[in-house]
């Protein structure tokens, strides 16, 4: 038997922006706990978009997470022995999830330069709909939709 699904824990706003979207997204940026880092890394990266783009981080970061979150996954369901990939939409806290994760990961594997900058790079290239988290989200679109015909078994 399964038992009670835990509460969920109530997220602090960040101390610049008072922003709750902005403090999950340095949790998820943290490596070993190292939140000072992980803030550090953020809002130089916000600093870096505001010098060129001449517009405001916070603006720019909304955007490509915006841009980033995939509307349909795939996920796998084992009907009769074989396994199909069905098509389901994708709910609003994993959205988030999903752009932060993919926005992160494709400025990691960018070459050189300090995370920061990698990161700035990365959110200014998914603001305007271009770059590896973008590139994700459409091959997951592309995988939904070529896989619509299994619809059926959600």
């Amino acid at each position: 038997m399964r038992r009670r699904r835990p509460e969920r824990r109530q997220i602090l706003p960040d101390p610049v922006y008072s922003d709750k979207s902005v403090a999950k997204f340095v949790n998820y940026v943290m490596n070993c706990g190292k939140k000072g880092v992980a803030e550090k890394i953020f809002y130089g990266a916000m600093s870096q978009i505001k010098e060129r783009t001449k517009t405001d981080g916070l603006v720019i970061f909304e955007k490509a997470i915006e841009n980033a979150s995939p509307a349909v996954e795939v996920k796998s369901r084992r009907i009769g022995g074989a396994t199909y990939q069905v098509p389901i939409e994708v709910p609003r806290g994993r959205r988030f999830y999903l752009a932060s994760q993919w926005i992160i990961n494709a400025a990691i594997n960018r070459s050189g330069k300090p995370m920061s900058e990698k990161l700035a790079a990365e959110l200014i290239s998914a603001a305007n709909g271009e770059g590896g988290a973008i590139k994700k989200k459409d091959d997951t679109h592309r995988m939904a939709e070529a896989n619509k015909a299994f619809a059926h078994f959600r």
